[in-house]
């Protein structure tokens, strides 16, 4: 049997600095810091439940950061 990869750690980053930020502003600065896929979303969208290493959600209101969370 094939070995389970192991994930790249997560970059040592608090999702609550997100917070207040222009969502454009707020996407370049997470990848700087090494999140390796960063999701916008509108209030209330939708969205699977599935946790990914790695990704940092973005909810989005009026273009700034209204909540932020890893997963």
């Amino acid at each position: 049997m094939a070995p389970i990869p192991t994930p790249p750690a997560e970059p040592q980053d608090s999702p609550d600095t997100y917070v207040g930020l222009d969502a454009d502003r707020a996407e370049r600065l997470a990848r700087e810091r090494g999140w390796s896929t960063v999701r916008s979303l509108p209030p209330g969208a939708i969205i699977t439940m599935e946790y990914r290493v790695g990704r940092l959600n973005f909810e989005v209101k009026d273009g700034q950061v209204a909540r932020a969370w890893k997963g």
